[in-house]
């Protein structure tokens, strides 16, 4: 088995550049189309997440899944614990487009910045107190509009499968907002794809949706104990999933 993983991925690294190539083009030509209409960019960020879905299957030892269903009602500002730049593959198989809070590193890499910034997604600079209240603004654009935002509460990569703590943002914004919170547990993805580099190794991963965490009634105020209510809700499954994934 090692010695086909060995073959699998150095093909994997070409067809994953091919693939990235030919989706910019594609993506310019549905947005040309489409902006006349799609104030949301829909079109263009669902065409994203497919092509992500289709870079994940150049690597057939990743073993990727999501499970649960996604809920009634919405939109919703979907969080997730963040344990490998795998995570937005993985989390790009999710049935709804959502609209990434991602940092603005990846938006300055060409093409790939090229394809998140005609998907509409919103760069956020790290410790930037201004940059994360435009993000916010953005985001809350977004909602008011009918369309999910994703955001990762702990800001960056965790380098364990421990919960570095949440920041308070994308809970505001939900509060803000009157939408509720929908909660995406992670695991197994920092295996796949260990932080500091892009190479990549088999793992078994798996995301899940959880019941959407209302926030009718809140105030601002609420915005540290809804985080603190999510982030439990996360931990409570982690061990679930690490077990699923043949970790735990």
């Amino acid at each position: 088995m090692a010695a086909v993983h060995a073959l699998l991925y150095p093909i994997g690294y070409p067809l994953a550049a091919l693939l990235i190539a030919a989706a910019l083009p594609v993506q310019a030509l549905l947005l040309v189309i489409t902006a006349p209409f799609d104030r949301n960019r829909a079109v263009a960020g669902r065409f994203l997440r497919i092509v992500a879905v289709l870079i994940t299957a150049c690597f057939p030892p990743w073993r990727l899944r999501v499970a649960g269903r996604w809920p009634a009602g919405g939109p919703f500002v979907v969080v997730a614990n963040h344990q490998s730049i795998l995570d937005i593959l993985l989390l790009s198989h999710m049935p709804r487009e959502m609209k990434w809070v991602a940092k603005r590193s990846l938006f300055e890499i060409p093409w790939i910045g090229w394809l998140l910034r005609m998907s509409g997604d919103i760069p956020v600079l790290r410790g930037d107190a201004e940059s994360g209240g435009a993000a916010l603004v953005k985001a809350r654009a977004y909602l008011d509009r009918g369309m999910n935002v994703m955001i990762f509460p702990e800001g960056t990569r965790s380098k364990t499968a421990d919960l570095l703590p949440f920041k308070s943002g994308a809970f505001r914004l939900a509060i803000e907002a009157g939408v509720p919170v929908l909660p995406v547990p992670v695991f197994g993805t920092a295996r796949g794809m260990p932080k500091g580099g892009p190479w990549v190794n088999p793992c078994r991963a798996v995301a899940r949706i959880l019941e959407p965490v209302p926030t009718a009634g809140m105030r601002a105020d609420d915005a540290n104990r809804l985080r603190d209510q999510v982030r439990a809700r996360i931990a409570a499954v982690l061990p679930e999933l690490a077990r699923e994934t043949g970790a735990g």
